[in-house]
Parts: structure tokens; C-alpha cells; sequence
């Protein structure tokens, strides 16, 4: 099983999301990084997780450091991430689509132009 779990979401034509469970984490645990075409979300708890002063019954709650990454197509850019209730959102828009270029042939000759005198 991957660790934490994680959703990708399409909100829209050019709208992304990603979303991250990591409950127990706060915004100084957590590091986002964006380098060429790859995400990567990280996280590691400043302080120690396990107390040695309490006997555990169950441990459910995962305290473990992480890392994921994310491959980014060459027209997406990172530009938002929001941390509520334990679940990390990171905003993904296409920043700049994919588009045709219309090619020109320079050696066809150029259109006649008439001139019209108004009446």
C-alpha cells in the first residue's frame, strides 16, 4: 500500500488537484518541491511521534516520514497548496496548453490586391 494515499482530481479543463491524506503532519513537517517536470511532496515530524511516558493499545495512526513524487507534463506549473483538517491540497492548473502554428509558404506568390475608388 502507498503511503500517505492520495487522490488526483480533474476539476476542470485545465485544472488539477491533488489531494494528500496526512493527518498529524503541520505545515513546517511538510516540503513541496517542484524541479523540471517533477513534483515531489515530502513530509517528516519535527518532534517525536511515539511518547515513551504512554503504553500504546493500538497504533493506527502512521508517524512515519514520507516522500512521493509526481512526473509533471511539460505545460503544467505548481501554483498552490493548502493544508486543512490533515488533508494536503496542491493546485495544479495548465499554465500554458499545447497549440498550432500555422505555416506560411514564403515561395507561393502573394495575393493580388485591388484598389477600389469610392464613387
Amino acid at each position: 500500500m502507498s503511503y500517505p494515499p492520495y487522490n488526483i482530481v480533474r476539476l476542470d479543463e485545465d485544472l488539477y488537484e491533488i489531494a494528500m491524506a496526512v493527518a498529524g503532519f503541520v505545515e513546517s513537517d511538510l516540503d513541496i518541491t517542484v524541479t523540471e517536470k517533477r513534483l515531489v511532496i515530502s513530509g517528516k515530524h519535527a518532534g517525536e511521534e511515539i511518547r515513551d511516558d504512554a503504553t500504546y493499545l493500538h497504533r493506527g495512526i502512521a508517524a512515519r516520514a514520507f516522500e512521493r513524487r509526481f512526473q509533471l507534463a511539460d505545460h503544467v506549473k505548481v501554483v498552490n497548496a493548502v493544508l486543512n483538517n490533515g488533508l494536503l491540497t496542491v493546485e495544479v492548473p495548465e499554465s500554458k496548453k499545447p497549440y498550432q502554428i500555422s505555416i506560411r509558404n514564403e515561395s507561393a506568390p502573394a495575393p493580388a490586391v485591388i484598389e477600389v475608388e469610392a464613387a
